[in-house]
């Protein structure tokens, strides 16, 4: 569809701009409907995460919004706006659901900006006992219903064009570090997962990267990813970028092919970052570890950290193996649409402070 955007600035509560966003949100609903309809014809039943939660996710560079509960008494205890219902979801296959899906809202803290909003909807869905590459198929499948739905042809943003109904390429990460940046990644990645920052420091200098001296492994792989990597990914047809490094796997398990990797994924399409997923870790030890060092380095840089879900990784231990998927749904309906700011699918966004 080909709809002029509305002027940036103005109040989304004018009749002005909101006749020109409401094509963009008619769309929108149009879409939301789709996917239902989809998951239902494939056997997924929706479910509602509770948004407030004890831990918001431990990833280091996640913000959350803090709240807190009061007793009746008045003592508080301290709660979190979720930034994704991945714990809920996961005790939901726990307790013996098998294919689930979920469509709501979600909150991140210091992010705003052209495909970034404080509190945003996220599409996440489950498949027990399949492999993460039956989500690749959704994805694409995803994809093409939401062009379809909006009467797009393709996608258009930032110069970059993609063809949503097109069989997506499958790229390892490592396979893209080589073609886009001339970085051999797996080079400064062991047989046992951990990591050589000074390899692949050098060999980002080499590929025109600035490294800080005080820069890890971490920080590094972020900056080759989102320099070289990301604005290639998803031109002319959408790009499913899979097996991260494991110190990258977040709450992915290990590819039994090779443990360097990790089974995760995201689709990028117009170089914008649509979904992560993955094949789900279901050790509750090792996923402990994972978050002692995601938080550690979380103070480390922010001086906060968050606290672990213990009955997240008590239910960890009766899961099913299973696959997951997040999908930024107010992204993909901007792609649909073409749209150029994420508050131009967004009913009612959120006031700038």
């Amino acid at each position: 569809m080909s709809q002029t955007p509305p002027p940036h600035g103005a109040a989304w509560w004018r009749s002005d701009v909101h006749a020109d966003r409401r094509p963009f949100l008619l769309a929108r609903n149009r879409i939301t409907r789709a996917f239902r309809a989809w998951f239902e014809a494939e056997g997924f039943e929706e479910v509602e995460a509770a948004a407030l939660q004890i831990s918001p996710g431990n990833e280091a560079h996640l913000h959350a919004f803090a709240t807190e509960a009061l007793t009746i008494s008045g003592e508080a205890r301290p709660l979190y706006l979720h930034t994704s219902p991945e714990f809920a979801c996961k005790k939901l296959l726990a307790a013996g659901e098998d294919r689930i899906f979920s469509l709501g809202k979600v909150w991140r803290n210091r992010e705003r900006g052209p495909l970034h909003h404080p509190e945003f909807t996220m599409l996440e869905w489950y498949r027990a006992g399949a492999p993460y590459q039956a989500l690749m198929d959704d994805c694409a499948t995803l994809l093409a219903l939401a062009a379809e739905t909006a009467g797009a042809k393709r996608f258009d943003f930032r110069g970059m064009a993609c063809d949503p109904f097109a069989e997506p390429e499958r790229l390892s990460v490592a396979e893209a570090f080589h073609r886009h940046a001339g970085v051999d990644l797996l080079a400064s990645v062991a047989a046992d997962g951990s990591t050589d920052r000074d390899a692949l420091a050098a060999a980002a200098r080499v590929a025109g990267i600035r490294v800080a001296d005080d820069d890890s492994w971490a920080d590094v792989f972020s900056r080759v990813i989102v320099e070289k990597v990301e604005p290639r990914l998803g031109e002319g047809r959408a790009t499913v970028l899979c097996e991260y490094p494991i110190s990258e796997a977040a709450l992915a398990r290990p590819k039994d092919a090779d443990p360097r990797v990790a089974e995760r994924f995201e689709l990028y399409a117009c170089g914008v970052e649509l979904a992560n997923a993955f094949g789900e870790l279901t050790d509750p030890a090792e996923q402990r570890r994972r978050f002692v060092i995601e938080m550690d380095e979380k103070a480390r840089i922010y001086g906060e950290r968050y606290p672990v879900d213990e009955d997240f990784l008590a239910a960890l231990e009766h899961m099913p193996e299973a696959s997951g998927s997040a999908l930024g749904f107010d992204r993909l309906v901007l792609l649909a649409t073409g749209a150029r700011r994420i508050e131009d699918v967004v009913w009612t966004p959120v006031a700038e402070g």
